[in-house]
C-alpha cells in the first residue's frame, strides 16, 4: 500500500480515461487503478483488452467512445497515451535525403492529429468547479530550443505541432474551464517498443521502465496547476523550453 501513488490535487474517487494501450499507456492506466485516490478508470485502445475500443486515427471511433465515456459522467483525467516514431512504415530520417511525404503525413496523423480529434471531443467532459487535467504524450525532441541534433524530422516536427495544439487549446479551456488544464508530458526514455532500437546511447540510470515513468508523470500531473496549463512538462517537473 506504501508504493501507491496518491493524487491529493484532485477531488476523490477520481474519474480517468486512458487513451493507448501500449506500454506506457497500460502503466498510466495499471497506476491509476492502484491508486485509493481513483474510483475509475476507462481504457480506450484498439487492443482487445480496452473497456472501449477506440482508434485516435479513425474519428468514427472516437465519437462513439465520447458517447460510450460521457454516459458514466464528468473526467477528472484524461491521458492520451499514444504516438509512433518507427514502424513498419515509417523511421526517423537521418538527414533531409530521408525526407517522405507520406511518411510524414503518418507521423502527423498519430502524433498531432489523433491526440487533437481526442482533444476536442474530450475536453468538454472535463469536470468543472474543481481540478480536471487532459495530457498527451510529447517529446523532448520537440522543443525547438532544445533541438541542438537534428535528425528525426518529421517526429521532431511532429511533437513540435503537437506542443503548439496543446499550447493553443489552452487558451480556449482557459475561458471555458478556468480549473482545468491541459499540458504535454515527456516520458523520459522508456523501455518500450518505441524507443528498443535507440537504446544503446542511453546513459546508465536514464532508461526508465514504463512503470516508473508512469508514476513520475502522474505525480508530475498533481503538481501543476491551471497556471501551467499550455507547457510541456518532463517526467521530473522541469518545463521543456519551448
Amino acid at each position: 500500500m506504501n508504493d501507491m501513488i496518491r493524487l491529493p490535487s484532485f477531488e476523490t474517487p477520481m474519474r480517468a480515461v486512458v487513451v493507448g494501450g501500449g506500454g506506457i499507456g497500460a502503466a498510466i492506466s495499471d497506476t491509476l487503478k492502484a491508486s485509493p485516490n481513483v474510483g475509475e478508470v476507462i481504457c480506450l485502445s484498439r487492443r482487445p483488452s480496452a473497456d472501449v475500443s477506440m482508434d485516435v486515427t479513425d474519428l468514427t471511433s472516437i465519437a462513439l467512445a465520447v458517447e460510450a465515456v460521457k454516459a458514466r459522467g464528468p473526467l477528472d483525467l484524461v491521458f492520451v497515451a499514444t504516438g509512433v516514431l518507427h514502424d513498419d512504415e515509417v523511421s526517423p530520417e537521418k538527414n533531409l535525403s530521408a525526407l517522405d511525404p507520406l511518411a510524414m503525413a503518418h507521423l502527423y496523423q498519430v502524433n498531432t492529429i489523433g491526440p487533437a480529434m481526442v482533444a476536442k471531443h474530450f475536453l468538454p467532459l472535463l469536470a468543472k468547479g474543481r481540478k480536471s487535467a487532459f495530457a498527451a504524450l510529447s517529446a523532448r525532441v520537440g522543443s525547438i530550443g532544445d533541438n541542438r541534433l537534428g535528425g528525426w524530422h518529421s517526429y521532431r516536427a511532429s511533437k513540435a505541432a503537437l506542443n503548439m495544439m496543446i499550447r493553443t487549446m489552452s487558451v480556449e479551456l482557459r475561458r471555458r474551464n478556468p480549473d482545468a488544464l491541459i499540458v504535454a508530458l515527456h516520458p523520459g526514455t522508456v523501455d518500450t517498443a518505441l524507443s528498443a532500437p535507440f537504446q544503446r546511447g542511453v546513459k546508465e540510470g536514464k532508461l526508465f521502465t514504463a512503470d516508473r515513468s508512469a508514476r513520475a508523470m502522474l505525480a508530475v500531473l498533481d503538481d501543476l496547476t491551471p497556471e501551467d496549463s499550455g507547457a510541456q512538462f518532463a517526467w521530473d517537473g522541469v518545463r521543456v523550453p519551448e
